[in-house]
């Protein structure tokens, strides 16, 4: 609306002091970032003291000197884009004096045209390569590399469940269906082929968190906020699969838009289907809810994990408790086993994971690992903003390999790969832009398939290499946080399911020699 003249102006002062400020702002950050406008005899530390700031002393020198390097290599390269230019320009004019010297010829016409344009196209084109090369080195971590362009398949979407689906395993024992565990108090047995739900336990009173199959009968493991775990046994039939259209996407596909609201799927739940609703067994120890719980290998004991700070061992055959695993500092966050040894990896909110060894029956030993407590500068604001350090390194899942390894990831942003035999320090780091839940990783490729909270998931080696990402657009992929992956790899194929808060799971078929060609 018009306003008058003496209000006018008032208003657009009002509006400048914020532009002021923020303007005065930056330069003074300028300023006690240059040291050629430093004033003589006056040290850094001595202006940092000056300043009103809540940042401690050595970290504010930290971030000093990170910006400065950030400044000093966009300096060099904003040098050497002018020196660039001044190259072009000196040979567009070589170029037109060649033109105009040529039997008096107009260089805008004729052959010299068609000459010096492909000169010009080739040198243009040669000095874009340059210039991209020397500024991906700045934002490579930011970008995703070219080489992971495999394509993944998608198989199917599972949708059925009233809540987030917190877990996903796949059956050891024929026939091979996927298993779901979901907050709407339920677990759910699928085809992978069809993606009809095939079977509903309802068998507990909370929170479904966690589902693991029995190594060669066909029994379930599920962990529950009813502060309980469960053992029940299921009988299925496969439907008979149809053809399915053939969807692909490269897996570098980073389409954010949705024509969805978050949450929101499609169905009203499973159809009527085969319920099971009283366990063989009910695991009673816990004074907290049970986030997960795993078969030792043979499949005769299970372990447990709990926001009760322990971890549960017990006999299948008897329900009966063997141990109580005690040690961690806040909640468990998961627990895993190892394929073919009596081994336990616990994680834990206190910024730790420990590996239980039960290989000598008479006695069991404990190791602790703190791999994920060094804080990086983009930890350090993750910690003002949330104001717990519990919250920002919390180790939110340990896996081990089929060989000798132990795979973590945490809130950090981080993943790290440990060697069993060597746990001092991780023989690789995997750092992210987004929290990591529950990974998995494939037993014959050993690849390590990452969920995040930002809706991503990544796939990288075992050394730390990138690989892929999986796609995600409007047509395709989660809509909220991703909670955990589990791979297939039986009869020739690798398929990786994914699950998260958006109440559906997804089956992909990932090229393994495309990915590993491209790497």
């Amino acid at each position: 609306m018009p306003v008058e003249g003496g209000s006018s102006s008032g208003s657009a002062s009002a509006a400048r002091h914020p532009k002021q400020k923020r303007k005065a702002h930056s330069l003074s950050i300028r300023r006690t970032n240059s040291t050629e406008e430093r004033p003589a005899g006056i040290q850094r530390g001595d202006m940092l003291e000056g300043q009103d700031s809540k940042l401690p002393l050595s970290l504010r020198h930290n971030l000093l000197d990170l910006f400065g390097q950030i400044e000093r290599e966009f300096e060099n390269l904003y040098i050497e884009n002018i020196e660039l230019r001044r190259e072009i320009d000196s040979l567009n004019e070589r170029l037109t004096g060649d033109g105009q010297t040529v039997d008096g010829g107009d260089p805008t016409k004729g052959a010299l045209k068609t000459k010096a344009s492909h000169s010009t196209s080739q040198l243009s084109q040669k000095l874009k390569t340059t210039y991209k090369a020397s500024t991906s080195k700045i934002v490579s971590s930011f970008k995703a590399t070219a080489g992971s362009r495999a394509v993944c398949q998608l198989l199917k979407e599972y949708m059925g469940h009233r809540d987030g689906i917190w877990d996903l395993s796949i059956t050891r024992t024929v026939p091979v269906v996927l298993g779901t565990a979901s907050a709407d108090h339920s677990a759910l047995l699928w085809s992978i082929e069809t993606g009809k739900c095939l079977l509903r336990y309802a068998g507990h009173a909370g929170s479904v968190n966690s589902i693991k199959f029995h190594p060669t009968e066909q029994m379930a493991l599920t962990a529950s906020g009813d502060q309980t775990a469960h053992i029940w046994r299921y009988m299925v039939q496969l439907p008979v699969p149809q053809p399915t259209p053939d969807v692909s996407a490269p897996c570098d596909e980073d389409q954010d838009s949705s024509d969805r609201e978050e949450g929101e799927v499609d169905g009203e739940g499973p159809c009527e289907v085969p319920t099971v609703r009283v366990a063989t067994a009910t695991l009673k120890s816990h004074q907290g809810v049970v986030i997960a719980a795993d078969w030792l290998v043979g499949g005769r004991q299970v372990v447990t994990a709990s926001w009760d700070r322990a971890a549960n061992l017990y006999e299948v055959e008897t329900s009966e408790l063997v141990h109580a695993l005690t040690g961690h500092d806040q909640e468990l966050t998961h627990c895993c086993t190892h394929p073919t040894q009596r081994l336990v990896v616990t994680s834990s909110r206190d910024t730790t994971f420990r590996l239980w060894d039960f290989r000598d029956p008479s006695i069991h030993s404990v190791n602790v690992f703190q791999g994920h407590t060094d804080l990086t500068p983009q930890g350090v604001l993750t910690l003002a903003v949330r104001r717990c350090r519990d919250a920002v390194n919390t180790v939110t899942s340990a896996v081990f390999t089929v060989g000798d390894n132990v795979v973590s990831g945490s809130d950090d942003r981080t993943v790290k790969v440990w060697d069993l035999k060597n746990m001092r320090s991780p023989i690789a780091t995997i750092r992210t832009d987004s929290a990591v839940n529950r990974i998995s990783v494939s037993a014959n490729q050993r690849i390590i398939a990452l969920p995040h909270d930002n809706r991503q998931v990544r796939l990288f080696d075992m050394s730390g290499v990138r690989l892929a990402r999986l796609p995600r657009s409007n047509r395709m992929g989660h809509r909220r946080m991703v909670c955990c992956t589990a791979w297939n790899e039986e009869n020739q194929s690798c398929n990786l399911f994914t699950c998260g808060f958006d109440r559906q799971a997804i089956g992909w078929n990932i090229n393994i020699p495309a990915l590993l060609q491209e790497k």
